[in-house]
């Protein structure tokens, strides 16, 4: 039900309605607590960033993640740390020194619990009514398993908070209301949120603690200025639920002594046409063709691996280029490509054209500029008699830079085709550092009492996002923190 007493108490008070925040608000109730969920967003925009994505989880079954899950977290999961520090985490955790618990790497045991726990969150969110299966998704060639609900984010959401309005009086929800700052009792430990509803009102929720759940600063220009730097403003929410993720939860966490986690300079990037409105308007068509800047030059490796591996860290180079944009460019060839159309998930119908020339017109490249990288392009490319477009194919170009790793192909063949590219943010990498209970920890090692954090307000991410496990990481770090308070205050299983 909705809630507007402001002098409520209650046991657990979560921020944010995605996948993190009701994974946790519902655990919480399942264990005897009564809660409150603050949302910024009003019922019907309800979910953040998961009621917009399709919500693939990096799994090889409901009862196991993929194979290459741990070793990809593992592989992003800091820069370059002391090893003389990395060493001490083969010991166990309560002998860690305090500088290890609150270095900003991700602890293996974070890495191994997010495995662990992976399949029961999945199967926990089955008996909601959600159904989980192998879907077709948007790559035409992938490097990894993937699952993903039937109805996407979406129906994750709504199964959720369905449940949750089942049970008025146990789950409250605060809708048009936003999380400004937490509330700390005599003890230090945190007991409750300031918040501002409709009309700028002020108004404090108390309780015994807090889940900040509340998304990452995709949607604060302020921030993505401040962490990503000056072209942040080239770059846009990849949905609209991210509009409202705009960090103040990992303000709070920062300002409560919280030690920062993940790569708050970067971010998950998608690579959209800029002319759509719709969720998600992803051009993964790329890799069979060549990108080029706003000058009319190549200036990246558009196929170092498969598009599933490989396109975040070319869609962060994008965002880099003049004014965040490039264009994919096309010749007929694209359609020797087996169901190409499925990896172009804008609306909005390419530029066409029938000559290299026309098409610079169109996109607004200087004509000589484009003919003389495709011509650079096309002379530096093998023969094409090993064309594979399913698997990396290593038709690479020759004496040309920067190289084409696989499937170069000449471009002369009409009709020729292009696609505005920018980088969207689906999702932050910055954020709080926690343990396996989601509990956060402060910049001295020690565990904030009554903080938790879950979902993107947890720092789990370095340099490169591996694939379909964000979704998983709400739903598990929200079930931990929600598992370990209710532990912590002996509420019944």
């Amino acid at each position: 039900m909705a809630s507007t007493d402001p002098s409520q108490e209650f046991d657990l008070i979560v921020v944010g309605c995605g996948i993190a925040g009701l994974s946790a608000a519902v655990t919480a109730q399942q264990n005897g607590a009564r809660v409150a969920v603050i949302e910024r967003a009003i019922k019907e925009e309800r979910g953040g960033n998961t009621r917009y994505t399709e919500s693939y989880w990096r799994m090889s079954s409901r009862d196991e993640v993929s194979a290459d899950f741990e070793d990809q977290l593992a592989r992003n999961s800091g820069g370059y740390p002391d090893p003389e520090l990395i060493k001490e985490t083969t010991r166990p955790y309560d002998e860690w020194p305090p500088l290890l618990k609150s270095l900003a790497i991700t602890d293996p045991e974070l890495i191994s619990t997010l495995a662990r726990e992976a399949p029961i969150a999945l199967q926990w969110l089955e008996t909601f009514g959600v159904t989980f299966d192998f879907l077709p998704n948007y790559f035409i060639n992938e490097s990894t398993t993937r699952m993903a609900p039937v109805g996407g984010g979406l129906a994750l959401v709504e199964a959720l908070a369905t449940y949750a309005e089942t049970v008025p009086g146990d789950i409250n929800f605060f809708y048009e209301t936003t999380a400004k700052a937490l509330i700390r009792g005599a003890d230090g430990a945190i007991s409750g949120i300031a918040a501002v509803g409709k009309g700028n009102r002020r108004q404090e929720i108390r309780g015994q603690a807090v889940v900040l759940a509340s998304g990452g600063f995709e949607g604060s220009p302020e921030m993505q200025s401040h962490y990503l730097g000056p072209q942040a403003l080239y770059i846009r929410p990849v949905a609209r639920g991210g509009h409202y993720n705009r960090g103040e939860g990992i303000r709070m966490a920062l300002d409560a002594g919280g030690a920062p986690a993940g790569d708050y300079g970067s971010f998950h990037a998608q690579p959209v046409d800029p002319r759509s409105g719709e969720q998600e308007p992803v051009v993964l068509t790329y890799t069979y063709g060549i990108l080029v800047n706003k000058l009319g030059r190549r200036f990246v490796d558009e196929a170092p691996a498969t598009v599933d591996a490989s396109y975040e860290s070319r869609t962060r180079i994008i965002m880099q280029q003049p004014e965040g944009l490039a264009y994919a460019i096309h010749d007929g060839g694209l359609d020797d490509v087996p169901n190409w159309q499925k990896s172009v998930r804008s609306r909005v119908p390419p530029l066409t054209a029938d000559s290299v020339p026309d098409l610079a017109a169109q996109i607004g490249v200087d004509a000589e500029a484009l003919i003389a990288t495709i011509e650079a392009y096309n002379a530096a490319c093998p023969d094409p008699a090993g064309f594979d477009p399913i698997h990396a194919d290593g038709l690479a170009t020759q004496g040309l830079e920067p190289i084409k790793s696989n499937w170069a192909r000449v471009l002369d063949r009409p009709p020729f085709r292009a696609w505005p590219i920018i980088a969207a943010n689906c999702f932050t990498f910055g954020g709080i550092k926690v343990n396996t209970n989601a509990q956060v920890i402060n910049m001295d090692g020690e565990v904030i009492p009554g903080l938790y954090a879950a979902g993107e307000v947890v720092g789990l991410y370095y340099r490169n996002y591996p694939g379909s496990t964000s979704v998983m990481r709400g739903a598990v770090t929200g079930r931990l923190a929600a598992l370990d308070f209710t532990r912590r205050h002996n509420r019944a299983a």
